[in-house]
């Protein structure tokens, strides 16, 4: 079988094709650039618990060591204090890293992947596809024609695999414009970041409206200035006066010492393509849509595109043509992209629109820092992980399904769980392998060796079922699980997403959940297509 194309080495292909990788599907990445990323501290990234989790996951890297992990929030209205979050157990801290960090540690995970293959200065020009896979043309140093059973195009906004298939990108351009510069000083409140809306000292013209600082390791900072609609320039002379007027601000009426390492201006535009999905041609992260005002993080739905993606490449690059299931990722991330969206669109007049608003509605200016907070910690409409919900995928009509504490087609809780080796591991450790996960919640199983319990009670009956479903499966014990009873049985995902929960040992319920999930029943396949489907072997 050819190998998957992915064009684009930015952080959503590379995450893409070490997803691949680990799932035992070879790859090959086409890098119109050199290799490597240029370093740029104002090119920073905040990923969610569930993005920083798979890309620890995929990499092997802490990346809490290379990034910042706030230790809280804090949101401020001219001198009050509007919203203060303390970040713990229960409320898991974002992650701040450069994108240059990220990358550079995705390219080393990717240089030890045998199944990976990284082409530098190779410009893609042209796509063709037909029932057997896709030929992709690059032009450079090393222009040549590429074969591959699948293509994905992670190529960014100005994504040449979608205006190669004619694709609309529709959307609004310069939703937002913020003015950015990263900086080495000392703040009055180390490890936190702060949303500063109205700061007393400029009560009118630029920069009126909101300053957010985040800190990164090392005492550096990346500060964000809002700036009024339209295209005035920011000039270095107007940046460096914005910074020292801030820093004085906070810091009691003087400047600190600062060295100012970076600066830049970032644009918001919210885009959305028409089709995610044309034969056996995807598209992913910013090729598909753009989206970051109110603090939303477009990278966090581009990993998430690559985590939805990958299992279902997988699936159909071991098993043969699954169309129902790879339907389902434009289905699912298209649909969950489209109503951050909407939210975003909704919320932004009454949050931009002036001061007039709050005449009419009665705390308003509360409701619009929580909504802005929802946006910035990734929560809410605004910020938290998709659930699909209304996914084709979902099973229906199950007789023994129970509610427990995540909804069906919501991202699991990552609790402890004992692993078929008798190891205890944590649940999202075992993502990601391509594998269904079948998980029991049996209290006391905790304290007890696994021998003992492995084939009492329950155990054998569902390890029966396990064995019988449609797909590999790995079959796990929780002592516990948020909303669920003792006895009930969840089916999740390879990436994560509760399928459904079950009161009990339910075979045919299990089988019918699991065999939805995959898409239905898988197709049969002629003798001719099983021959050469071994000679591609």
């Amino acid at each position: 079988m050819d190998p998957v194309i992915v064009v684009g080495a930015g952080p959503v292909g590379l995450t893409l094709a070490l997803a691949l990788a680990r799932q035992e599907v070879p790859t090959i990445v086409l890098d119109e650039g050199p290799g490597k990323e240029e370093s740029r501290p104002a090119r920073t990234v905040v990923l969610r618990e569930d993005t920083a989790a798979l890309l620890e996951r995929l990499t092997g890297v802490p990346l809490a060591r290379e990034g910042s992990q706030w230790a809280a929030w804090r949101s401020v209205r001219r001198k009050q204090v509007m919203r203060e979050v303390t970040f713990g157990d229960d409320e898991p801290a974002p992650l701040h890293i450069a994108q240059h960090v990220l990358t550079g540690a995705l390219r080393e995970a990717l240089a030890a992947e045998r199944l990976v293959q990284i082409a530098v200065d190779s410009r893609l020009d042209s796509v063709e596809q037909e029932a057997s896979g896709v030929t992709a043309h690059t032009r450079g140093p090393q222009g040549t024609w590429w074969r591959g059973s699948h293509l994905v195009g992670c190529d960014g906004p100005r994504s040449t695999v979608r205006k190669l298939l004619d694709i609309r990108f529709p959307g609004r351009t310069a939703v937002e414009r913020h003015a950015v510069a990263t900086l080495r000083a000392e703040l009055p409140w180390p490890d936190e970041a702060l949303l500063h809306r109205m700061p007393p000292w400029r009560t009118s013209g630029p920069s009126a409206g909101e300053v957010t600082a985040r800190p990164l390791p090392d005492d550096v900072w990346r500060l964000d200035w809002l700036l009024p609609p339209g295209k005035d320039l920011v000039t270095p002379e107007v940046l460096l006066a914005r910074v020292r007027e801030t820093l004085a601000g906070w810091s009691g009426g003087s400047t600190p010492p600062y060295e100012l390492l970076d600066t830049g201006v970032h644009t918001v535009h919210h885009r959305l393509a028409r089709r995610w999905r044309v034969g056996r041609v995807f598209l992913a992260g910013d090729a598909a849509h753009l989206l970051g005002a109110l603090g939303t993080q477009g990278l966090d739905e581009g990993l998430r595109d690559a985590d939805n993606l990958a299992w279902k490449l997988a699936l159909a690059w071991h098993h043969g043509p699954h169309d129902a299931l790879l339907d389902s990722y434009q289905a699912e991330r298209r649909g969950s992209v489209a109503a951050r969206l909407r939210a975003a669109d909704q919320v932004l007049p009454l949050l931009r629109g002036g001061g007039g608003l709050r005449a009419y509605v009665p705390g308003a200016a509360r409701g619009h820092d929580a909504l802005l907070t929802d946006g910035h910690l990734g929560r809410g409409a605004l910020g938290a992980p998709g659930v699909y919900d209304v996914s084709p995928l979902a099973p229906r009509h199950l007789e023994a399904e129970v509610p427990v504490g995540t909804a069906p087609g919501a991202q699991v809780t990552d609790v402890r769980v004992t692993a078929e080796d008798g190891s205890f591991v944590r649940l999202r450790d075992r993502l990601g392998r391509g594998a269904l996960l079948v998980v029991l919640i049996a209290p006391g199983t905790g304290v007890w060796d696994r021998k003992h319990w492995v084939s009492a009670g329950i155990m054998p009956r569902l390890a029966a079922a396990v064995a019988a479903l449609p797909h590999r499966a790995e079959l796990l014990v929780a002592e516990s699980y948020p909303g669920a009873a003792a006895h009930t049985v969840l089916l999740v995902r390879p990436d994560g997403h509760l399928v459904t929960a079950l009161s009990g040992v339910r075979p045919a319920d299990l089988y019918a959940a699991a065999e939805a999930t995959l898409g239905g029943p898988a197709p049969v396949e002629t003798e001719a297509e099983a021959t050469a489907g071994s000679a591609a072997q």
